[in-house]
């Protein structure tokens, strides 16, 4: 596999493990291309690393992707790497009444609908690379689910089993399809959850892109860095008693 002078875009990539994996890619002399829909964001990113390219872009919108393909094709001849990292985790307790629908709704077009209405419109062009990845990150909870968060749980599973299932079609295309299931990790998405706290250690994301540098490098198409690769074993060898363990609590304990 070609290691660099890749075409790389990730979504989500304005912070956090996006970000991180930018960084990774563009230490190896990759041209890198990051989105996301909150441009004063982006516009921090580029000032601080100025190799960096920033487009502001909507996922969940299919005139933004579309348009998105057609620059990525203007300017710039095509992608290698597609990355769909963009997601959210929303705390929820399904039980109460007053639940905001449009919420969850969001959600899942963010975590799930995303990745396919992004692959759909990349296509092409991976089709045409001589290097093409498709890189979804969904999470270790697609292993085992988080019952405070059900939506999240249920999108990032959703995402792992569409990832499995494309894989072999799209190496009749030599594309290389991976997955990164990441632990908890210390971003917002992690603060905003109430889930970065010393039990749990979350995992600086400079540390789990150095992880998965290694791993994508050495041919892996499932990456489970952390606590990841436990929930993965565990939850073949002893489903009730992962679940059990990892949803001691399953109401939130404010939303």
């Amino acid at each position: 596999m070609k290691q660099s002078n890749n075409t790389v875009l990730i979504t989500g990539g304005g912070s956090g493990i996006g970000l991180a994996l930018a960084k990774k890619f563009m230490e190896h002399d990759n041209t890198v291309i990051i989105t996301g829909r909150n441009l004063s964001k982006l516009l921090d990113v580029q000032a601080e690393f100025p190799k960096i390219n920033t487009i502001k872009s909507d996922v969940t919108k299919e005139n933004d992707v579309a348009a998105l393909a057609d620059r990525m094709q203007t300017d710039f001849g095509g992608i290698d790497i597609l990355i769909n990292n963009a997601g959210i985790m929303n705390l929820l307790d399904a039980g109460h009444d007053d639940s905001n629908l449009d919420q969850q709704i969001n959600e899942i077009e963010i975590n799930f609908s995303a990745p396919i209405r992004m692959f759909h419109y990349f296509l092409p062009q991976l089709k045409k690379s001589h290097n093409a990845v498709l890189i979804n990150t969904s999470s270790g909870l697609a292993y085992v689910p988080f019952a405070q968060a059900p939506v999240y749980s249920g999108t990032k599973a959703g995402l792992h089993f569409w990832t499995k299932s494309i894989r072999p079609q799209l190496a009749l295309h030599n594309i290389k399809v991976v997955e990164l299931l990441p632990p908890v990790v210390d971003t917002k998405l992690a603060k905003d959850a109430d889930l970065s706290d010393d039990k749990l250690k979350p995992m600086p994301p400079k540390k789990l892109a150095d992880i998965f540098w290694k791993d994508f490098t050495s041919g892996k198409e499932e990456i489970t860095p952390g606590i990841s690769k436990q929930l993965k074993f565990m939850s073949r060898l002893a489903p009730k008693f992962i679940f059990k363990q990892l949803n001691k609590e399953f109401i939130p304990r404010h939303k």
